[in-house]
C-alpha cells in the first residue's frame, strides 16, 4: 500500500523547480475497499483538470466515493503530461516524436487497468471514465479517437463540464514550438527536438510560458496548448467527430454549472469591445460577423461591486462557447442514436459566490462528487453546513452510473427520478440545487445562444 503521492506533471508558467512537480510525475493512483480482493467491482477512472496546461486536481481522494458507494466501487486517480511536455506540435516532431502525449498518458491508465485492475478486486469490463473540465474534454476526444474506434477501454462516461477549446493542426501550432526553440536558446542546433529534449528541466521550464496567438490579439490565451488535430488520435475537430457520428456508443453524463465562465472573463469587461476583445484572445478564428451576433445574444448583464458592465456578458457567452453549450450538443449527438444519456445544470448556490458575483462556477460540482473533505481544500464553506445535502446527492446519481450505468438506480433517498435527454419534453436535464433538485427543460434563449455557437463550432476549431 503506498504512502504518499508521487510528483505532479510540471504546468506551464509553473517556477522552475518547484517542489513536487516533476517530468517524472506519471503515477496512478487506486482507492479501493480494504475487503475488495477477490472480488470484481465496478471502476471509475477521473481525469484531472487544468486546461491541458496543468494538472489542476491532483491527488484528489477516491476514498469519499468508494465509502459513498457503500464500499462498491473502486477509484482510480492519476497524472498527465500537459503543457509542452504533452501537446507540443510541429513538423520536427512529426519527424522525431509523437503528438497529443497527454492523451496517449491518459490511455496509457486506461490499458493499465484492464491489465492489472483485477488484482485491486476491479472488474476491467465494467468501467466508467469521469473527468472535469479539459478531464471532462479528454474523455470526448476519447470517445471520438481514431475516429471513433472502440479499443473497449471504458463502458460508460460521465464528463463535468467538458471543455471545447480551441484545437489546432499542426502546421497551426508551429508557432508553439518555434517559440520555445528560440527562448531555449535551441534556435541554432542542427536538430532542435534533441537540443530540447538535452535541457535540464529547470532551463526548459524557464522559457515555458503562454505567447499570444498569431492572428488573435495581443494578450495571451488563457490555455495555450491542447490536444491538435494529428490525423491519427484526434482525426478531426471534437464538434465534426460527433456531427459524423464518430464516437463511441456508450452510456453517457454530460452538463455545466449555471456560471460556467465567471472564473475566466476579466472583470474590467465594460463595453461590447471587451468582451469581443476577450473571446477573440481564447478563440481567435472568430469573425466580425461572429462577434456581432454574440453581441445580441448576450448584452449588458447584471452588474457587481468592482466589475465592468460587461463582466457577466463576457463570462456567460465564454461559458455557454466553450462548457455549457458542447454539453447540450453532446447529449443530442448520443441521444440522435437512441443511446442513454443524461444531462445536467449544476446551481447549487454558495452565499459567499453569489454575492461576488462568480454564482455557481466552473467544475464546483467536483467538489460535491468527491466530497469537499476529499476534494484537497477547494470546497466552497457551505457544502460542510447549508449545502451540506448537495453532497450526498451528487455521489447517489453519480455512484450509481458508476455501479449501473444509470444514475437512477442507488440514486439518494427521496432524490427525484433523473430523466434520460430527449425524453417526452425534448431538451431536458436536471438541475441539481441542495434541496429544490428538480427536472428542467432548456430555456429558450439557450437553445438559441447554443444552436448559433453549435453552428459555428468546427469553423473556430472546436
Amino acid at each position: 500500500m503506498a504512502n504518499s503521492f508521487g510528483d505532479v506533471c510540471i504546468s506551464t508558467t509553473a517556477p522552475p523547480n518547484t517542489p513536487g512537480y516533476s517530468e517524472d510525475c506519471l503515477f496512478v493512483d487506486v482507492y479501493a475497499p480494504a475487503n475488495s480482493k477477490g472480488k470484481s467491482l465496478p471502476v471509475f477512472i477521473f481525469i484531472q483538470g487544468g486546461g491541458f496546461n496543468s494538472n489542476s486536481n491532483p491527488n484528489y481522494s477516491g476514498s469519499g466515493l468508494v465509502i459513498a458507494s457503500g464500499m462498491n466501487i473502486i477509484v482510480v486517480n492519476f497524472n498527465y503530461r500537459v503543457g509542452p511536455y504533452g501537446f507540443l506540435a510541429s513538423d520536427e516532431i512529426r519527424k522525431g516524436g509523437d503528438f497529443n502525449i497527454g492523451l496517449k498518458d491518459q490511455r496509457k491508465v486506461f490499458e493499465w487497468v484492464q491489465r492489472h485492475i483485477g488484482k485491486f478486486g476491479g472488474d476491467p469490463k465494467h468501467v466508467t471514465l469521469g473527468g472535469g473540465s479539459a478531464g471532462a474534454a479528454s474523455i470526448d476526444l476519447h470517445l471520438t479517437a481514431y475516429g471513433g474506434r472502440n479499443d473497449n477501454l471504458f463502458h460508460a462516461t460521465a464528463a463535468e463540464s467538458p471543455s471545447f477549446g480551441v484545437q489546432f493542426t499542426v502546421k497551426e501550432s508551429q508557432y508553439q514550438y518555434d517559440a520555445l526553440v528560440e527562448r531555449a536558446g535551441c534556435k541554432s542546433a542542427s536538430d532542435t527536438l534533441a537540443c530540447l529534449r538535452k535541457l535540464p528541466e529547470g532551463d526548459l521550464q524557464a522559457v515555458n510560458f503562454n505567447i499570444p496567438t498569431p492572428g488573435g490579439t495581443d494578450d495571451t490565451p488563457l490555455f495555450m496548448y491542447s490536444n491538435v488535430v494529428d490525423g491519427d488520435i484526434t482525426t478531426d475537430f471534437t464538434y465534426k467527430l460527433f456531427e459524423e457520428g464518430k464516437f463511441i456508443n456508450v452510456p453517457v453524463i454530460f452538463g455545466d454549472d449555471t456560471n460556467g465562465g465567471t472564473i475566466f472573463a476579466p472583470m474590467s469587461a465594460d463595453t461590447p469591445t471587451a468582451m469581443n476583445y476577450f473571446l477573440r484572445t481564447q478563440f481567435p478564428l472568430l469573425t466580425a460577423e461572429h462577434l456581432s451576433r454574440i453581441d445580441e445574444l448576450y448584452p449588458e448583464g447584471k452588474k457587481f461591486p468592482g466589475a465592468g458592465r460587461y463582466w457577466q456578458s463576457a463570462s456567460d457567452a465564454y461559458g455557454h462557447m466553450r462548457y455549457m453549450c458542447p454539453s447540450i450538443y453532446l447529449n443530442a449527438a448520443f441521444a440522435k442514436k437512441s443511446i442513454p444519456s443524461w444531462n445536467y445544470r449544476y446551481n447549487v448556490e454558495d452565499s459567499v459566490s453569489q454575492a461576488n458575483g462568480l454564482g455557481v462556477s466552473h467544475t464546483i460540482e467536483v467538489n460535491a462528487i468527491f466530497g469537499p473533505e476529499y476534494s484537497r481544500g477547494g470546497a466552497p464553506a457551505s457544502y460542510y453546513t447549508i449545502n451540506k445535502n448537495a453532497v450526498p446527492l451528487m455521489q447517489g446519481y453519480w455512484t450509481s452510473f458508476i455501479r449501473t450505468y444509470d444514475p437512477n438506480v442507488f440514486r439518494m433517498k427521496g432524490s427525484p427520478m433523473w430523466e434520460q435527454w430527449g425524453g417526452g419534453k425534448g431538451m431536458n436535464r436536471i438541475r441539481l440545487e441542495t434541496n429544490t433538485t428538480e427536472m428542467e427543460v432548456v430555456d429558450a434563449l439557450t437553445q438559441t445562444r447554443c444552436a448559433f455557437f453549435s453552428s459555428i463550432g468546427a469553423a473556430i476549431h472546436q
